[in-house]
């Protein structure tokens, strides 16, 4: 017995026992395991459709995915590359029955527009490597203690810290929504990502607690006898490969080039989220020292890879000479170019009067000849403060704001609306967002001109050579 064996309280005489209950959940003939993918894999993406965490939770719960990952990584730490083949038979099947269903469900619908669950899922990071390499560390000492089982392969904690249907849900949502690339290979990285760290936990804690055991390795020969597969193998010239293949040094190499692979886009995802949170606290810092207290209505920042938009509106007017400093340190500290502007509207205390004179306006009974409005410019001003936060707050982040105005017609709103995205957005996309806009804002007769604007086209700058 190895001290870690001894620390961990592992008896070696259920080894075998954990082999064997493990080796069962790699059989393909299991109509329950069907079952529970199918259902888990329809709830994770009516919940990420739905933009409800619950809903997505209860999906991962029952999600039974951890079982052929879990045989994957005992195989590869007892050195049965048979079991390790059908363990990753049947995660293929199930990863492919998942997607299709979520695609299939997806193209069902009437609408695609993503939410901020399935964009979540688009932007793994190192970040992410970490909590499935220590999610699987957590499932593989559990796997190894309590002896195996259904109920162990699906622990609440492990299941629901690693999230491995989502992913998968979210790659078919990019499926059924006319095969969307950015959605389906951000969350394929993520899969991917919990896939390999999870294979690696097992496989090094199987291997550390002793599971090649030469007990072990009696049911495995066992297994293998009564495997009419295994045993066509073991006759044909396979069995070499499979032999030489088998070798500790093979594996371990497979799994840290695995590791490698993945481990190189998070790290560069990382670095630009970094990037990003930093640039965004620059603009906070220089938006408090140039906007006095209580003066700022409204903030928008859109940070690009290479650039800042940052729109401001304030009740105080921001001299040119301060805006444009402003604008050179956010350039300077972030490293980014940025671009700042400042809009001027009404003070607080003049908006509630005005406010309150349209609401005195529309109790009273319409006089005969209602004098003009003495302040239009300020009512306009109001209008476009109370509304650019509630278009702010339904409008899909993926097509960020450019420009936005507000034309009023006789018994009637008129949202005009310019964004930049490499698609335009759908004709029900806009019909919902008309219709939850029109909502909130109470207004039935709202209408929505919303137009793409052309991306940025790519600064070329050309290198000075010294003389």
């Amino acid at each position: 017995m190895t001290r870690l064996e001894h620390w961990l309280r592992i008896d070696p005489a259920i080894k075998p026992t954990i082999y064997l209950q493990v080796y069962a959940t790699a059989d393909l003939r299991n109509l329950t395991y069907w079952l529970e993918i199918f259902f888990s894999a329809g709830i994770a993406t009516l919940g990420l459709v739905l933009n409800s965490p619950a809903v997505i939770i209860g999906g991962m719960l029952i999600s039974p995915l951890m079982e052929p990952i879990m045989a994957t990584g005992m195989g590869l730490a007892t050195g049965d590359l048979f079991l390790a083949v059908k363990a990753i038979v049947k995660l293929i099947a199930s990863i492919v029955l998942a997607v299709a269903l979520s695609a299939f469900l997806v193209w069902l619908l009437p609408f695609h527009s993503p939410t901020s669950e399935i964009l979540s899922r688009t932007n793994p990071t190192l970040l992410d490597l970490g909590i499935a390499l220590l999610s699987g560390l957590a499932g593989s000492f559990a796997v190894s203690r309590a002896g195996g089982g259904d109920g162990v392969m699906t622990l609440p904690g492990v299941a629901i810290a690693v999230a491995l249907m989502p992913p998968l849900c979210a790659i078919g949502f990019g499926v059924g929504s006319d095969w969307n690339r950015v959605i389906m290979g951000g969350a394929g990285l993520l899969f991917l990502t919990n896939l390999v760290a999870i294979v690696f936990s097992a496989f090094a804690v199987f291997l550390s607690v002793g599971m090649n055991s030469a007990e072990v390795r009696a049911e495995i020969a066992h297994c293998h006898a009564t495997e009419p597969v295994a045993r066509r193998i073991a006759s044909s010239p396979l069995r070499l490969a499979f032999k030489d293949g088998g070798q500790l040094r093979w594996r371990v190499l497979i799994l840290l080039v695995l590791l490698g692979a993945v481990a190189f886009p998070l790290q560069k995802a990382l670095k630009q989220v970094a990037g990003e949170a930093v640039a965004r606290d620059v603009v906070q810092q220089v938006v408090q020292r140039l906007v006095p207290t209580g003066a700022l209505v409204s903030q928008l920042a859109n940070v690009g890879p290479k650039t800042i938009a940052i729109r401001l509106i304030s009740t105080e007017s921001i001299p040119e000479a301060k805006r444009a400093a402003a604008e050179a340190e956010i350039t300077r500290r972030s490293g980014r170019t940025a671009e700042l502007t400042v809009q001027t509207v009404a003070s607080q205390s003049e908006l509630s009067q005005l406010m309150q004179r349209i609401t005195a306006t529309q109790a009273a009974p319409a006089p005969a000849a209602p004098p003009p409005p003495e302040t239009l410019a300020q009512m306009q001003v109001d209008l476009v403060s109370r509304v650019l936060p509630v278009v702010q707050s339904v409008w899909p982040p993926e097509a960020p704001l450019v420009d936005f105005s507000i034309s009023v017609a006789p018994s009637a709103l008129i949202l005009n609306i310019h964004y930049q995205s490499k698609n335009s957005l759908t004709p029900i996309t806009l019909g919902l967002l008309t219709r939850e806009l029109a909502d909130k804002l109470a207004t039935p007769t709202l209408t929505l001109n919303a137009q793409k604007a052309p991306l940025p086209k790519p600064v070329r700058t050309r290198a000075h050579r010294r003389p």
